[in-house]
């Protein structure tokens, strides 16, 4: 029987990672670790997403001790401060979490006989990308503390000796419909804009490009790596994770939104400046090597997914970015009210 061990799984991508590991593993044991930060930011379910865990633990993966990692044959490391205005925002912390922890449970699960590890790194490491899809050959530039703690993290993951088969996940930007829903992402934006203003502005010209993978592919990418022999790909894996149909123009997304949501008007800053945030990602290797686990989620699916999820919770708030739903709104909270410190440590 498989022991699984999923590390920040009460995020916005824990809820699918959980689901799908348990619906592909109905006999593996699998627990969840977290420091619940946003354990209470439950969007539009009706039951915990941790029901579906033989057991959960709560603690910050900075202190996660080698003991805590016996007997599992494989982890998933989620845990991160996971965007830009929150690693700007929490520059060392993010250093902290997103590498310095990623390593050191790494470590510590290679020395506990742990078969599989799988690290949640990030296409935007990439950075600024211009002239054509980016391979895992190409070189990185990341401009953000967020995708320098993942290109930091994974450099020192390529450094673990032993057996331990170490795949990192270079995932595009996340999208799509969770039990803890944010919406501090592209996508997720804009569809909260159409539905709760009727109108999209895109502050950019519209011309970035991002690639986007729906949270529940997001998991099955996850299912896949769990299980991966070093025969397929090597013992160690830097891989970027999504599917070339889903490399978009950020106006695109817009029009695709407004699209889906009669009567949304959308309008675009042709006169701001570049955005240097744009990349497009070459999904070839990924195609490749993992041909069972490839993204089923269109972008249609992923925006009607978002508008059914947010009608159930009857959302309508305008004011959305200054909500729970913005995970750096609930950090700072957080530190407000005296729970959190600088460090992010429960006070």
């Amino acid at each position: 029987m498989k022991k699984i061990l999923i590390v920040g799984n009460m995020g916005y991508v824990g809820p699918s990672v959980v689901k799908e590991l348990a619906e592909k593993h109905p006999d593996a044991v699998l627990h969840g670790f977290d420091n619940a930060y946003f354990g209470h930011c439950l969007t539009g379910t009706g039951m915990l997403p941790e029901r579906l865990l033989d057991e959960q633990f709560y603690g910050d993966v900075r202190e996660l001790t080698a003991e805590r990692l016996q007997g599992y044959d494989a982890v998933v490391e989620l845990a991160a401060v996971s965007n830009d205005p929150m690693g700007s925002r929490f520059a060392d912390v993010t250093a902290d979490i997103n590498q310095n922890a990623v390593v050191s449970i790494a470590k510590a699960a290679a020395a506990a006989g742990v078969k599989n590890f799988v690290f949640a790194s990030s296409c935007s490491v990439y950075g600024v990308a211009l002239g054509g899809p980016r391979t895992e050959q190409d070189d990185v530039a990341p401009i953000t503390a967020y995708a320098k703690s993942k290109i930091g993290a994974e450099d020192q993951l390529a450094d673990i000796d032993g057996d331990m088969v170490i795949t990192c996940l270079r995932f595009a930007t996340a999208c799509g419909m969770s039990d803890r829903l944010r919406l501090d992402l592209v996508l997720n934006d804009f569809v909260a804009c159409a539905l709760s203003e009727g109108k999209i502005t895109v502050l950019s010209d519209g011309s970035p490009w991002r690639p986007l993978i729906d949270v529940k592919d997001m998991a099955r990418a996850i299912d896949w790596a769990v299980q991966r022999p070093a025969e397929n790909g090597g013992r160690y894996l830097r891989i970027n994770t999504g599917n070339n149909e889903r490399n978009h123009q950020v106006r695109d997304l817009a029009n695709a939104v407004a699209a889906a949501i009669p009567g949304t008007t959308v309008s675009i800053n042709t006169d701001a400046p570049v955005d240097s945030r744009s990349y497009q990602v070459d999904f070839n290797l990924f195609k490749e090597l993992a041909p069972n686990h490839q993204p089923i989620m269109t972008l249609d699916d992923s925006i009607q997914g978002l508008i059914d999820g947010l009608k159930r919770m009857k959302f309508s708030d305008a004011q959305f970015r200054t909500s729970p739903l913005m995970r750096l709104h609930v950090l700072q909270g957080h530190i407000t009210d005296g729970r959190l410190s600088e460090r992010l440590a429960w006070q």
